[in-house]
């Protein structure tokens, strides 16, 4: 690495708006890696600022920090990443977006009714869940988590 290309984790933090702990952190975490100077001062490359900024985008949109290091696994480390790679891993999250949209959608929509938990509590549950059926298929709320309702039970 050229000394010209490289940036301190301070300049770095602030290019990105990330606090240096949290790039101490991702570094841990293998998501990015620094290279040290003969002062052990850490050194990070300006294709570095691509894969912090991702990883603040990609934790907006609720990616774990283990599909974020799966994406980022795919990126060519000592360059910076270009159109294709990019493309490739925005098709990977826009699939995962998509589940999950589904997801947010269904859950919104089933809000005010039976979420299939199996309490027996509310009077509605004798009509949405009769003898507990949800419960049959395991534990939690067995229709939020994306088991279909049973027909004669939907509103």
């Amino acid at each position: 690495m050229q000394a010209k290309e490289a940036l301190s984790i301070g300049e770095i933090a602030n290019r990105v708006g990330l606090s240096v702990s949290a790039i101490r952190f991702y570094e841990t975490r293998g998501l990015v890696m620094a290279h040290r100077t003969a002062g052990q001062q850490r050194r990070y490359l300006r294709a570095d600022i691509r894969r912090l900024s991702f990883i603040k985008i990609a934790q907006q949109l609720g990616l774990s920090l283990d599909e974020i290091k799966a994406e980022l696994d795919r990126l060519p480390l000592g360059r910076a990443p270009n159109a294709r790679d990019w493309r490739g891993i925005s098709t990977a999250i826009a699939a995962t977006l998509d589940k999950r949209i589904q997801a947010l959608t269904q859950t919104r929509d089933r809000l005010d009714g039976c979420i299939g938990c199996g309490c027996l509590s509310l009077e509605t549950c004798a009509l949405f869940n009769p003898g507990d059926q949800a419960g049959k298929s395991g534990a939690g709320p067995r229709y939020l988590l994306g088991d279909d309702i049973p027909p004669a039970k939907n509103r």
